[in-house]
């Protein structure tokens, strides 16, 4: 089951031969260089570790490009591992976007746009409040609690508080087209994160 990590660029929209307009969001993905190998018997549970992202030495720690040269990768930033998708890969090898096929259905992990401290309209879709006749209450919340028993907010309720920037899995996405020269994988809809942010990309199923 392939896998690798990937460069969020932006949304474009790519026209196909019979006239249909499909909304992608194109990824960078790879050159993404096998940093080790986690077996069952010696680690427990089996993994892929890739690395992503080539950056200079002094960004880095002495530990981490100690890692990186023995496994014989230049410095790079990001460095995951893969459960259950090692395969038939060894330390050394290079994963590139070629490895995904078009119409592959995969499964895109990023860390979501942080929108701050947010009220309960924005945060979970609460109805907003009257709007005239001197209402005051507009954006707060209404009655969240019980009558005058137990004349408490049970546990749990949803309210105001931080928003986004937390990990998000889309699933059932669907590889549109795949630019191997380019390391470029076009993907149908939107994806999770920022522009510039790394995601996850794995097949799905």
């Amino acid at each position: 089951m392939p896998a690798i990590l990937a460069k969020k660029l932006g949304m474009t929209q790519l026209f196909l031969e019979d006239g249909r307009v499909e909304r992608v969001t194109v990824l960078e993905a790879g050159p993404c260089p096998v940093t080790g190998i986690r077996t069952l018997d010696r680690d427990g549970y089996e993994a892929v570790q890739l690395a992503f992202g080539a950056v200079k030495e002094k960004h880095l720690s002495k530990p981490e490009i100690g890692h990186l040269k023995k496994a014989d990768a230049p410095p790079m930033k990001h460095v995951v591992e893969f459960r259950d998708e090692a395969g038939e890969l060894t330390v050394g090898e290079t994963v590139n976007a070629d490895t995904f096929a078009e119409g592959d259905r995969v499964k895109i992990s990023g860390v979501s746009k942080g929108k701050g401290f947010q009220g309960t309209i924005k945060r979970h879709g609460f109805a907003s409040g009257p709007k005239s006749h001197g209402s005051h209450n507009v954006r707060a919340p209404g009655s969240i609690g019980a009558a005058a028993y137990p004349a408490r907010v049970f546990k749990g309720i949803r309210g105001p508080g931080q928003m986004g920037n937390k990990r998000v899995t889309q699933k059932g996405l669907e590889v549109v087209r795949v630019d191997a020269d380019n390391n470029l994988l076009l993907v149908r809809g939107s994806v999770p994160g920022p522009r510039n942010g790394v995601v996850e990309v794995r097949t799905d199923g």
